[in-house]
């Protein structure tokens, strides 16, 4: 069995250069908070790119207000894409990825840099959501982000997923490591991390940390959740290094429960004894978190408690379901999935 050499290790400058690198599409609403979130650093980035993905709204204007450079795609390539090309276009020594739709804290650039420089075998360090939404647009988003902050606070430490929403690595293991996979427009990430991860430390810290905008509507909320959901398996399928050892932001019990709640339910109307194991399954499925659960009531307070858990019910549902038909497409359509797979694919031979 073989495997491939490891990155050849490098030494940061003692102060180094940090390019931000912000893909964007469509986010005229949170971009103007996200640059001047960066304008406010304690640590001034070396340059901020941002990489326009062909948006249609007045973004591009809004970043002409700040103190960055824009680079304009021509046709809306996704967040791979975008997030590659924003390297290429970087000069610093340290890329800091964010997404445009975070608002850093004051200080989340100096956290990164530090973090960087103190440990020359770490390769990668992101940080964990804020509890408390970018723009509170109502119960939904107030979902998502405790959800999210709860999560990631709990795995914090040395961790063998690299999420790029607010992350920074040194440019030249990106450059070892490669390019973003443009095929992936989600699930980039695990791809990513299943080619770092066995080269470089990847740190998650509540030291860096950010507001970030998410979903305020629960069928904007449960479509993206299904359209993500999509590509678990098939990224899971190429997986070597990391199967069985990335985060979980969710209980693959709870989730599974969920399901099957949601799936005996309707029988309801012909015997309850289907009402009775529904009920136990909904039970089952949040009995397999208890402290997501404990952390909700303590921060949002009882009332906040059932809305929470009815999203979360909904969102796990979704999840399953999305991940079970990714795995159908998977296997009935040889170009859905990771660029990997496309690679390995034989050539056709011309007749």
């Amino acid at each position: 069995m073989t495997t491939d050499p490891p990155a050849p290790r490098a030494t940061l400058p003692v102060t180094p250069r940090v390019s931000v690198v912000i893909p964007n599409y469509n986010y005229a609403k949170t971009l103007g908070l996200c640059l001047g979130s960066l304008v406010a650093q304690t640590l001034a980035p070396y340059e901020i790119i941002v990489v326009d993905d062909a948006s249609t709204d007045d973004s591009c204007e809004i970043a002409g207000r700040f103190p960055c450079r824009v680079v304009r795609l021509a046709t809306n390539s996704g967040v791979s894409a975008a997030r590659n090309r924003g390297v290429a276009e970087a000069g610093g020594d340290i890329v800091f990825f964010l997404d445009s739709d975070v608002a850093l804290a004051p200080d989340a650039v100096e956290q990164a840099v530090a973090a960087l420089r103190a440990d020359p075998d770490l390769g990668f360090v992101w940080g964990v959501v804020a509890p408390e939404p970018l723009i509170d647009d109502g119960v939904v988003e107030r979902y998502r982000v405790l959800h999210a902050h709860h999560w990631q606070a709990r795995s914090a430490g040395k961790v063998r997923t690299a999420v790029f929403m607010m992350a920074a690595m040194p440019r030249h293991v990106f450059e070892a490591t490669g390019p973003l996979d443009e095929n992936l427009r989600d699930s980039e990430d695990v791809e990513y991390s299943e080619r770092l991860a066995p080269h470089h430390d990847i740190l998650l810290t509540g030291s860096i940390t950010g507001r970030h905008d998410e979903a305020d509507r629960l069928g904007a909320l449960l479509s993206e959740q299904f359209r993500r959901a999509q590509l678990l398996v098939p990224v899971a399928a190429i997986e070597k290094h990391n199967r069985g050892r990335g985060l979980r932001a969710n209980s693959p019990l709870g989730a599974g429960a969920a399901w099957l709640a949601a799936l005996l339910l309707p029988g309801a109307v012909l015997s309850p004894w289907f009402a009775v194991a529904s009920l136990l399954l909904g039970v089952l499925s949040v009995a397999a978190d208890p402290a997501l659960y404990r952390f909700v009531l303590r921060y949002a307070g009882p009332g906040f408690l059932p809305v929470f858990a009815g999203i979360h019910f909904l969102v796990q549902v979704t999840l399953i379901t999305g991940a079970m038909a990714g795995a159908v497409r998977w296997v009935l359509d040889p170009s859905f999935g990771p660029g990997r797979r496309q690679a390995r694919r034989p050539a056709r031979i011309a007749s």
